[in-house]
């Protein structure tokens, strides 16, 4: 499994389209083969910053998610929220595996 970690500084003037842009973005991971782990938002402090978490299987599994940028006419829509509202000032993508609770009963 592989984790892309997202850290975005966003715009706070326009955190409800961060918000539905963050929300197509849930539902379009979820349709094409990974988990979404959701977004985390401002609550308290800095409010310029939040983070996506979002899994595949492999690093293939998500490289064949990643090929539908820019043609995709869902994917293009999604990234149009983004760039017309100006809501994402930047962002950087972390890759990273988990490792996770076992249990131990």
């Amino acid at each position: 499994m592989i984790t892309c970690v997202v850290h975005y500084t966003i715009d706070p003037a326009q955190i409800e389209a961060f918000e539905r842009f963050a929300s197509e973005w849930m539902r379009l991971v979820a349709k094409h083969g990974g988990v979404h782990h959701g977004y985390f938002l401002p609550a308290e402090g800095a409010s310029d910053r939040a983070e996506a978490l979002f899994s595949f299987d492999s690093l293939a599994a998500y490289e064949r998610y990643r090929a539908r940028f820019g043609a995709d006419p869902e994917f293009v829509a999604a990234d149009r929220i983004r760039d017309d509202s100006g809501c994402v000032l930047r962002y950087e993508r972390t890759f990273m595996r988990p490792l996770l609770p076992t249990d131990s009963r």
